[in-house]
């Protein structure tokens, strides 16, 4: 059973898929800082790959992801030219060094570029790059997912596909702009299966408007029924002042603190019921998928993609509004995809903004990480008296607990995972 605390929820911390988080960038960290970071990886360094597609087919309200509409073949043919000349830019000023252990697909939507498109951008960085093998993922949309995609997916050899399904209710589908009949999950999943893509994952939503306990449990139904090998279950943030496309969505009713906490506890106590291992404080994994065995041995990891077992330390982003990250350096490109494609024809890196990173913030980071990753973290001294006074108030509670200079987060805190590693942000916390 978790502890509902009002209090700690209404305050309002980050997902940390970084640390420091975006909002710390600034645009005195640019292209130099990144040119400096990808001239100092060394020889037979393992990388990791984030290639981002700023387009999707239909715009759905609810998102908070840098993307336009498909709907202009011009703009995304420039756009496709522009990325396959970053990425031969950045490579050859790497220089062989580096080892790509995985590459990762995401957007907007992949799938609103032809499966030509695709395969002729996975060359490419296969042929630039030292990539022998690497583990390839891809984020889909399932309304425009059809079978010749299924078949350039597996004949790439891409073995782990995500779908956004948010919610298989047909009323709130409408009220979050995605319209997305279960017909369609269903044929994108048989179809990779067909072809040997086992490995599926769900991003599911709550605290969506007119979402009730009702709707949410007959989704995790569908979800437990299909039976991807991870899901994702993150509530919904509405921020119509940030993302105007939000201003669609009728706030008033949205779910209160109360509701979404019920939604949170529903979801966990389903899939964990269903034989899902909890990872972290929203993903959840099969048994046998690689983040759960990750889980068991410690070696989970955070990065822009939420929860993985991708265990590399520099990750290189390519395409508008992507973000490199480097143990000391953490960079985004140009946002605008006008601009983004102008840096390109002039030759130059696409980085503008970012943050450098010093060894207190790579502790802090690592700290974050570590609680939000497996619940528990090592505090050494001479931090670890100021975080005992910090931590009172989850440690009156029960929230928390310590073994020797380990901080623990119980299984009831699990819902303040983020308010707890909060208290070691530099900018946001106690310590």
């Amino acid at each position: 059973m978790w502890s509902y605390c009002p209090d700690l929820l209404a305050t309002p911390v980050p997902r940390y898929t970084s640390y420091p988080t975006a909002v710390e960038f600034g645009d005195d960290v640019g292209a130099d800082e990144y040119a400096a970071a990808l001239d100092r990886i060394a020889s037979a360094t393992p990388v990791s790959l984030y290639v981002h597609i700023p387009f999707c087919d239909q715009i759905c309200w609810y998102c908070g992801c840098n993307t336009g509409a498909a709907n202009r073949t011009q703009r995304l043919s420039d756009y496709l030219t522009a990325l396959r000349s970053e990425i031969t830019m950045v490579a050859k000023r790497v220089g062989g060094r580096a080892r790509v252990q995985r590459i990762a697909f995401g957007g907007g939507s992949p799938n609103a570029i032809a499966p030509v498109d695709f395969v002729r951008l996975l060359d490419r960085i296969l042929t630039v790059f030292d990539a022998s093998d690497p583990d390839i993922s891809i984020e889909i949309d399932p309304r425009g997912f059809s079978a010749d995609w299924a078949r350039v997916l597996a004949a790439s050899s891409v073995k782990r596909v995500s779908l956004g399904v948010q919610t298989f209710a047909p009323q709130i589908q409408q009220a979050i702009g995605r319209v997305q009949p279960l017909a369609d999950i269903e044929n994108a999943m048989a179809s990779l299966r067909l072809r040997g893509i086992d490995a599926i994952n769900f991003d599911l939503m709550y605290g969506l408007p007119g979402q009730s306990l009702g709707d949410l449990d007959a989704t995790l139904d569908e979800t437990i029924r299909l039976a991807p090998s991870r899901i994702a279950l993150f509530g919904y943030a509405h921020l119509p002042t940030m993302i105007p496309r939000q201003r669609r969505i009728d706030a008033s009713n949205l779910p209160d603190h109360k509701l979404r906490f019920e939604q949170a506890e529903l979801g966990f106590n389903r899939l964990t019921a269903a034989g899902y291992v909890p990872i972290g404080f929203d993903h959840f994994a099969l048994p046998t998928d690689p983040l759960a065995i990750a889980a068991s041995e410690g070696r989970v990891n955070r990065n822009f993609q939420g929860f993985t077992d991708d265990d590399t330390s520099i990750l290189l982003g390519f395409g508008a509004s992507a973000i490199s990250k480097f143990p000391e350096l953490i960079i985004q490109n140009e946002k605008r995809a006008g601009h983004y494609r102008d840096l390109i024809a002039e030759g130059r890196l696409t980085a503008t903004r970012g943050v450098s990173v010093d060894a207190d913030e790579r502790e802090r980071g690592t700290i974050i990480r570590d609680l939000l990753c497996s619940g528990r973290a090592r505090i050494h001294a001479p931090m670890s008296e100021a975080t005992h006074i910090a931590m009172a108030a989850f440690e009156d509670r029960g929230l928390i607990g310590w073994e020797a200079d380990i901080l623990i987060i119980r299984d009831c805190g699990r819902p303040y995972a983020r308010h707890v590693a909060a208290q070691f942000d530099r900018v946001r916390g106690k310590l």
